[in-house]
């Protein structure tokens, strides 16, 4: 009797254990992110930000800590992009940048 319920054990997790090899593969999303680093004080409320002339966002500025983890970044699309970020209806930065899939960027503000 144990002969038999060990054999058929075995037999089980043979059987079981042949799910054959199953392989993935990923690419990277094709986005890039964009971090406000400024005096949190002169940007109460964060700043519009404006990337091309489709996309607009809120963003939150936060003070550049070299003891803390990256904030809040905010996901945009790869390739060339116009930046403009303004505070009270006033320009205060205005670049062109080339973004590549995965990459981040600081943008030190005023």
């Amino acid at each position: 009797m144990k002969k038999s319920l060990f054999i058929l054990v075995i037999g089980f997790l043979f059987i079981a254990s042949c799910g054959g090899i199953k392989t993935s593969s990923q690419g990277l999303e094709s986005v890039s992110f964009l971090e406000f680093i400024g005096n949190t004080d002169n940007y109460s409320g964060g700043v519009d930000v404006v990337i091309g002339d489709k996309i607009s966002f809120k963003a939150d500025v936060i003070e550049d800590n070299k003891n803390k983890m990256r904030g809040k970044v905010y996901e945009i699309s790869t390739g060339n992009q116009l930046v403009t970020v303004s505070y009270n209806n006033e320009v205060i930065y205005r670049k062109q940048l080339f973004m590549s899939a995965q990459e981040s960027k600081k943008i030190v503000l005023p």
